[in-house]
């Protein structure tokens, strides 16, 4: 069966996606609508319908007057989202151990694949994707209509986060990414074997790796120095 060709409104919505994953657009940044019209050849009206889509999905904030712009990512939103994120991601991973389908195991496995080859290459964002098509394919099986838009909202902010923590540039960072790994293939085998109860303890161990890489990201190396230290030295 031949896949429908894709549309402007369709490569549009793919390309913001990705584009704010990966933090080529940055947080907060506004939208420029003549831009974005001419890249994609569309009017404004099916362009606002791409922001509509775009806003309900959580990447994008829409206000009167203001226009579009792409969802900030402030003190508040990364507060909320390490008090939020452990429920969330333990309740989604033990629904996708009840409810996973064959077909979505999978397609799991397959998101997993890709996740460990993009482990062994230099390209940040595959990494980045891939392993939020992981999350994302666990949120499927989820299948829970009150659920799924609080997991899709963390997951971008997740792939965000995530672009700090996947460059693996030390020996600390390259063990995580190691363990995220094998914790994925945790992850399935309890999918596979309906054990809820290991889904639930994965997910809170995932989490904190995560949260470890995370508050990386919130203090960078670096800013952590004793106060004074950075006066002594350029008194020096």
């Amino acid at each position: 069966m031949t896949e429908p060709a894709s549309t402007p409104k369709s490569t549009a919505c793919d390309d913001l996606r990705r584009a704010i994953l990966l933090l080529e657009i940055a947080p907060g940044a506004p939208l420029d609508e003549a831009a974005l019209c001419a890249r994609y050849g569309m009017s404004r009206t099916p362009l606002r319908e791409v922001f509509q889509q775009l806003s309900g999905e959580g990447y994008i904030t829409q206000r009167q007057n203001r226009g579009a712009q792409v969802t900030d990512m402030s003190h508040k939103t990364l507060r909320d989202f390490f008090l939020a994120a452990p429920m969330i991601y333990g309740a989604v991973l033990q629904l996708g151990a009840a409810n996973a389908t064959p077909a979505q195991i999978g397609e799991l496995k397959a998101a997993q694949h890709a996740f460990r080859a993009a482990l062994g290459n230099a390209d940040v964002g595959e990494r980045t994707l891939a392993n939020d098509r992981f999350h994302r394919m666990t949120g499927e099986m989820a299948d829970n209509l009150y659920l799924l838009p609080s997991f899709h909202r963390l997951l971008i902010d997740h792939a965000r986060i995530g672009m700090t923590f996947f460059r693996g540039q030390d020996a600390a960072r390259s063990k995580a990414l190691a363990d995220a790994a094998h914790q994925h293939d945790a992850m399935i085998a309890a999918i596979e074997e309906r054990n809820v109860t290991e889904a639930a303890r994965l997910a809170q161990a995932h989490w904190a790796l995560s949260r470890h890489e995370i508050e990386r990201f919130v203090m960078p190396d670096g800013l952590d120095a004793p106060l004074g230290t950075a006066l002594k030295t350029a008194a020096l």
